[in-house]
């Protein structure tokens, strides 16, 4: 088991020195790259983290602060440079989204009964399904990425990931941070804008798309999509009581705005590196783990009441990627009362907008 121990050599007395109005020192420890200052804060936590991240920088170390009697200094692999004037990867990115188009217009193609494997030419016919997917899936990392640039927070474009199978044609995108995040404000920030932004996109399309959706009677077998509260609610709202043995015929827009509905459910479910365990872990810190159990054992719930195996899947990955949320830097600064009551707000829009059974098999 490795220990923190007394370093040796003059650097701790160098970093030490940069801590000067801000941390007072007591003593120090280091563990592989990491050194640790006891003492106590000078100022708030929120302006100890935006001085010194200046004053380390060129040390290649960032303070981490998770309570007011010790700071940690982390050594990062390599000293941090400044950001290059253009797009690092900017033709991945892009390579990836046209990728992502053909493989959403070809799925959008198939679901309009055209076969463009044999016609490339029907492939036209996928376009209200893949502009409309895209553009929700769009805004919705384009609300991570304009959020973190607005904080100075590193991050890269959206890296769109192409999957040419049914119902969606992709697996979504996501981007990436390249720098720590500051505290638990802007972790909830960067958290809560994609969800947002895209629900800006998908709850209109799926009107309009419901709109031009006829209801029909059932005949033959087919693969129905589930109900979230939130869809029921357009749907009677739009279309009224539906008929036993019928059910709307979803145009690809309302196909694509229900896929935004679903994916932003998925998105806010608190857990890992989703954009609800980013929120959950801003509003409680620590006290996330308690909150991400509790979900745990609410797919299993879901699990057996609707027999659908994606929430099994949901529970392995989940374990398989672990648990636990890296901090950000100040871990000590709560959130404000506007931002808990947003948090209040994503959780009411996770139980309005998931869906227990997402897809069933009807035959009629």
């Amino acid at each position: 088991m490795r220990n923190w121990i007394s370093p040796t050599g003059p650097w701790p007395f160098v970093l030490g020195r940069e801590l000067v109005g801000v941390f007072s020192v007591e003593d120090w420890t280091s563990l592989d790259g990491m050194i640790r200052f006891r003492g106590h804060l000078l100022v708030e936590p929120e302006v100890a983290i935006a001085v010194l991240n200046q004053r380390l920088e060129p040390y290649g170390y960032v303070p981490m602060l998770q309570s007011p009697d010790a700071i940690t200094l982390v050594r990062l692999r390599a000293v941090p440079s400044r950001p290059k004037a253009r797009w690092a990867g900017g033709l991945t990115n892009l390579l990836l989204f046209l990728a992502t188009l053909l493989t959403t217009l070809f799925v959008g193609a198939l679901m309009e009964g055209a076969n463009p494997l044999s016609h490339p030419a029907t492939l036209v016919q996928g376009v209200p399904f893949s502009a409309s997917l895209l553009l929700i899936l769009g805004f919705h990392e384009l609300g991570h990425y304009i959020t973190a640039r607005a904080y100075g927070v590193q991050v890269s474009l959206p890296y769109f990931i192409p999957l040419p199978l049914p119902p969606m044609g992709t697996m979504g995108a996501i981007i990436r941070m390249r720098s720590p995040i500051p505290n638990r404000k802007v972790l909830f920030d960067i958290g809560v804008a994609g969800p947002l932004a895209g629900l800006v996109l998908a709850v209109p399309i799926l009107l309009v798309g419901l709109a031009l959706s006829p209801v029909r009677p059932i005949s033959g077998v087919v693969l129905q999509e589930g109900n979230s509260l939130a869809y029921l609610c357009f749907k009677w709202l739009l279309k009224g009581p539906i008929p036993s043995g019928s059910d709307v015929m979803l145009h690809p827009m309302a196909l694509a705005g229900w896929l935004g509905l679903f994916v932003t459910a998925l998105n806010l479910m608190p857990l890992s590196q989703l954009d609800g365990g980013h929120i959950v872990y801003a509003a409680l810190g620590r006290g996330h783990k308690k909150i991400v159990w509790l979900f745990l054992g609410a797919m299993l719930v879901l699990f057996l009441v609707s027999r659908w195996e994606g929430w099994l899947v949901w529970i392995g990955l989940s374990v398989l990627l672990g648990l636990r949320h890296p901090p950000p830097l100040d871990d000590l600064t709560p959130l404000d009362p506007p931002r808990r009551v947003l948090a209040l707000v994503a959780l009411i829009l996770l139980v309005v907008l998931i869906t227990p059974l997402p897809f069933a098999v009807y035959a009629a």
